[in-house]
């Protein structure tokens, strides 16, 4: 197999990570609402609108808030994946990237869902958003230097 194979399958592990963190965190969602609706039974009123349901849900609202932000930046590392390997320029630093940036998501993960630390959360979050930029940048490079070689030799 090539290299560039090799990478491209590299580059699918921290993709699966990242998948199974969205899915981890849908589950602790699913299973923290679950119990607050064991507990509290809601009322007709507990769902009349869209306000009366975030409030019903207050406090175990974190999960739901991790899983919106995951959809938020990761997007980008969900698109940058395949366009990576779509262009043959997967290269080992991009796979490093990639499992930094799964690695500070799943730590601003768990401390969105648990400690609730503010500071060590940001943190994390403005790493996996460094990381995610130079994957883009790297990702940016490679191609200009692609485009540059077919101009010359095309």
């Amino acid at each position: 197999m090539s290299p560039a194979i090799w990478l491209s399958l590299g580059l699918a592990w921290p993709t699966i990570a990242m998948a199974a963190l969205v899915f981890a965190v849908w589950l602790t969602l699913f299973v923290q609402r679950a119990a607050h609706m064991r507990r509290h039974p809601p009322g007709p009123d507990d769902f009349a609108s869209g306000d009366a349901a975030r409030a019903y849900f207050r406090p175990v609202e974190m999960a739901g808030n991790n899983l919106a932000n995951i959809f938020e930046m990761p997007v980008l590392y969900f698109a940058l994946v395949p366009l990576i390997v779509l262009f043959a320029v997967p290269s080992t630093t991009q796979v490093v990237l990639a499992w930094l940036f799964v690695g500070c998501r799943a730590v601003h993960s768990f401390i969105h869902i648990g400690p609730k630390r503010v500071l060590p959360r940001f943190w994390a979050y403005l790493a996996s958003c460094i990381v995610l930029s130079a994957m883009w940048i790297g990702f940016a490079v490679d191609i200009a230097r692609v485009a540059r070689l077919l101009a010359t030799f095309g």
